[in-house]
C-alpha cells in the first residue's frame, strides 16, 4: 500500500514507522531539523510496544513529490488543518481514503468539506508518543490501538482493507459500528486528560491521589458527556466512570500532550478541545463551567508563552 503521513510528529511518526517497517511504501511528510535527520539518518523508533528500531525512510516537504497514494495518515495539529488539507491535495486520487489521526471532535467534517467527505474514514487513535529529537519517534504509554469505521456507521470492505494492513504492521486496529461513539468517547477523556495536567500542570499519578483534583477531572468530562448526548452521539452509559477507570491504571508520570506543549511554550489545541466543549455547550444551551475556567485560564497561552508586559 502507498501511503503519506501528513504531519510526521508523535503519532505519525510511530504508526508509519510501523506500517514502513511491515514493508508498505510510506512517505513521511515533515520540515526543518526533523525533515533533515530523517533524510540522513532514516526514522528512529523507541517504542515501549514495539520495540527500538531505525527504517530508511522516504521523507519530503512537498506532496507534490509524492502523487496519489491509497491512505493518508493525517497527523497533524487540528490547528493546521486548513492548511495541510490544502496540501494533501496532491495525495487524493480516486480511491484515496484518509484518516485524520488527532485530537478534536470534528476534524473529519473540516477535511471532507475540502476534498470530499467520500475519501474520509473515521478513526480514533489511542498512543502515547512524541519526538523525543529531531529524527528519533518515542513511543512510551498507551495501547498503540486504532478504531476504524464509516462516518456514516457501519464498516466497509475499505475499512476491514484497513484493518488487515495495519494489523499486519503490528497495530492494533479494531472496526466500530458507530464511529461517532468512538470519536466522542475519545473526545471526553482527552478534554479530562489535557485539560487537567496542562491546567494543574501535574501528571496523572499526582491528580488521582488527590479527591479534589479527581472529581475535577471527572466534572470535566461530565460536562463533555452532556454536550454529547446533545449533540446526539449514543454514547454508553457509564462512559466517564470507564475513563476514570482507565485513567488509573495509567503510568502515574502520563501527562496530556497539552501539558507538553505548554511546558515547551508552544501553541496549544486549547480551541480544538476544551475550547469546542464551551462553543457547542452555547449553542446547545448547556453551561459547561468548568471547560470555560480550563479555557480562560489557558488562553493567555495559546500561541505559546505569553510576551513580558
Amino acid at each position: 500500500m502507498r501511503i503519506a503521513v501528513m504531519g510526521t510528529g508523535g503519532t505519525g511518526g510511530y504508526f508509519g514507522g510501523l506500517l514502513a517497517r511491515a514493508g508498505d511504501e510510506v512517505t513521511f511528510i515533515a520540515r526543518g531539523a526533523h525533515l533533515e535527520a530523517i533524510r540522513k539518518s532514516g526514522l528512529a523508533i523507541k517504542s515501549v510496544l514495539a520495540g527500538d528500531f531505525n527504517i530508511p525512510a522516504k521523507a519530503t516537504d512537498n506532496t507534490q513529490d509524492i502523487g496519489p497514494v491509497d491512505l493518508v495518515l493525517f497527523c497533524v495539529k487540528a490547528y493546521d488543518n486548513a492548511a495541510a488539507t490544502d496540501q494533501i491535495r496532491p495525495l487524493i486520487g480516486p480511491q484515496t481514503v484518509v484518516l485524520s489521526v488527532q485530537n478534536g471532535i470534528d476534524n473529519e467534517q473540516q477535511i471532507g468539506e475540502v476534498i470530499g467527505p467520500e475519501h474520509i474514514v473515521g478513526c480514533v487513535s489511542y498512543v502515547s508518543s512524541t519526538i523525543e529529537s529531531p529524527g528519533i519517534i518515542a513511543q512510551t504509554a498507551g495501547p498503540g490501538k486504532i478504531v476504524l469505521g464509516e462516518m456514516q456507521g457501519g464498516t466497509s470492505a475499505r475499512t476491514e482493507a484497513l484493518q488487515n494492513t495495519l494489523q499486519n504492521a503490528g497495530i492494533a486496529a479494531d472496526l466500530h459500528s458507530d464511529i461517532q461513539v468512538a470519536l466522542w468517547h475519545k473526545f471526553l477523556a482527552i478534554c479530562g486528560v489535557n485539560g487537567i495536567t496542562a491546567l494543574t500542570r501535574l501528571p496523572m499519578g499526582e491528580i488521582q491521589a488527590c479527591e479534589e483534583t479527581r472529581n475535577l477531572m471527572r466534572d470535566t468530562m461530565q460536562e463533555v458527556e452532556t454536550v454529547a448526548r446533545a449533540s446526539g452521539a449514543r454514547l454508553p452509559e457509564g462512559c466517564v466512570d470507564q475513563s476514570m477507570d482507565l485513567f488509573s491504571g495509567m503510568e502515574p508520570s502520563v501527562r496530556g500532550s497539552m501539558y507538553y506543549d505548554l511546558a515547551a511554550g508552544r501553541r496549544l489545541e486549547l480551541d480544538v478541545l476544551n475550547g469546542t466543549v464551551v462553543r457547542l455547550g452555547g449553542e446547545y444551551g448547556i453551561p459547561t463551567p468548568i471547560n470555560f475556567a480550563i479555557y480562560a485560564a489557558l488562553k493567555p497561552y495559546l500561541h505559546g508563552e505569553p510576551s513580558s508586559s
